[in-house]
């Protein structure tokens, strides 16, 4: 059986003659002909005596396949009419017993060596191969079918979207190796190796597991570039990263233990500007991805206060964000990589690494539309705030709470200038933070600004303790 000793032969990594032509399939009942025939050879050859009739133990013969060939299905698989007597010549020619015949069509026995010929549509191909694939015209009119267009044509379609913003940003996409190193994940509690889909036959180390984040092959590209005078580097990669769970194994359902995610990740290092004779060298920062991290937002129609966002330490990052939806779904992490890691990879400069989960964030915009609104033809009105503030408290928990607070107005929370040190109180720091007001139908007044900001300044008050300078 072709199939078994394929996986036998695979399993005890024994690959002889026997199970190369095994595996391909042979013709059971040639023992017979080889068997007379090597006898034959033995008389003429060598002076030998045909003492014996054969003796045959043997189970079961192997039988021919039985297959029911319709015309008008060879026609219509071809997509032309040809000849009932070319038909049958070409069958005989290959071997093909015709049992019974009718005026729709042959009742074939295909010999057992054909393995691969089962059924109607595989006498069909062979069928065609004989015929001639150029002796089919090409027909003037083609028949078309109505596809709709699924979930998978939506995400496509968005991954170019996107892949063409950040290219617009300077960025090159990427497509590293599913396998990578399982010894990347040793002593990891962010992806355990214990959660690694192993290679059960790998063909080195450095390839023996499926991946389980994107971050590793990318660190694996910034290095070789870097160790190529090629530094600043800005990287995107769409991906599959894979998960084994031990607890969800299953003998009835093998995949029961196995998952995949699809992905996105961003990678930043080096000078964002060099050798420029309008600005200085300046390197790249975790706010330089930051920004990039938004834009994919905005650009998929989702805005960052409609969004949780909150402090991120782990293995991966040395300091980083998670960006989760108000029920809890993490769409993504990003911040600065750990020097551990960029250490294993003989990295020397400061790596921003972003990764976005393409599936939840497909699930987040499901019912988003980005569309377009008139610009306002009234006055926006800008207002600046000093808050003294504690040092723990981030700039992210006073946008939520202005948003939170005026909710139809205010357009924008900007922050403009930190301050840490001299005339401030141990533990403190001052904020100064930049409010914009518009209404779409009316000139706002200052009657309706200052309750706008009274009330804001009572909210951070109340929830930060924050104080006005």
């Amino acid at each position: 059986h072709p199939t078994w000793v394929r996986k036998t032969a695979r399993r005890h990594a024994l690959n002889t003659d026997a199970s190369f032509r095994f595996e391909r399939g042979i013709d059971p009942n040639a023992t017979i002909y080889c068997l007379k025939l090597a006898a034959l050879m033995v008389k003429e050859l060598a002076g030998g005596t045909i003492s014996s009739e054969i003796k045959d133990v043997c189970a079961a013969p192997a039988k021919d396949f039985r297959v029911e060939l319709a015309y008008e299905k060879v026609n219509s698989l071809i997509g032309k009419v040809i000849p009932v007597d070319t038909v049958k010549s070409i069958v005989t020619s290959l071997e093909m017993k015709i049992v019974d015949e009718t005026a729709e069509g042959l009742t074939l026995d295909v010999p057992p060596y054909r393995v691969d010929v089962q059924r109607d549509c595989d006498v069909i191909e062979d069928i065609l191969r004989i015929y001639g694939y150029n002796n089919v015209e090409i027909p003037t009119a083609l028949k078309s079918c109505l596809t709709t267009k699924g979930e998978y044509d939506k995400s496509n379609k968005l991954q170019n979207l996107v892949a063409e913003q950040l290219v617009g940003c300077g960025f090159n996409e990427i497509l590293n190796n599913s396998l990578t190193r399982a010894a990347y994940y040793d002593n990891l509690e962010s992806y355990p190796s214990k959660n690694l889909v192993m290679l059960l036959n790998p063909l080195s180390a450095d390839l023996n597991a499926m991946r389980q984040t994107l971050l590793f092959g990318g660190l694996e590209s910034i290095s070789h570039n870097a160790n190529r005078k090629n530094a600043d580097l800005k990287f995107f990669e769409f991906g599959n990263c894979y998960h084994f769970n031990e607890e969800k194994k299953n003998p009835e359902k093998v995949l029961a233990a196995y998952s995949e995610d699809y992905h996105l990740g961003l990678w930043v290092t080096g000078k964002r500007v060099t050798n420029s004779w309008a600005h200085p060298d300046e390197n790249s920062s975790v706010y330089e991805l930051k920004a990039y991290v938004e834009n994919v937002f905005a650009r998929l129609g989702l805005h960052m206060h409609d969004l949780v966002v909150g402090n991120l330490t782990d293995d991966i990052y040395a300091a980083g964000l998670s960006v989760q939806t108000r029920g809890g779904k993490r769409l993504a992490t990003f911040g600065i990589v750990t020097k551990k890691l960029l250490k294993a990879f003989d990295i020397d400069n400061e790596v921003y690494y972003a990764d976005f989960n393409w599936k939840e964030l497909l699930k987040a915009i499901r019912n988003v539309k980005v569309s377009y609104t008139e610009i306002s033809k009234f006055p926006a009105v800008k207002r600046d705030l000093a808050l003294l503030l504690d040092k723990k408290v981030q700039f992210a928990e006073i946008e939520k709470i202005a948003y939170e607070t005026e909710k139809r107005l205010l357009k924008e929370v900007s922050l403009f200038d930190v301050y840490e040190g001299k005339n401030l109180e141990a533990g403190k720091k001052s904020y100064a933070v930049s409010f914009l007001l518009q209404d779409e139908n009316a000139t706002l007044n200052d009657k309706q600004i200052d309750k706008i900001m009274s009330k804001l300044v009572k909210n951070l008050e109340d929830r930060l303790n924050a104080k006005l300078r």
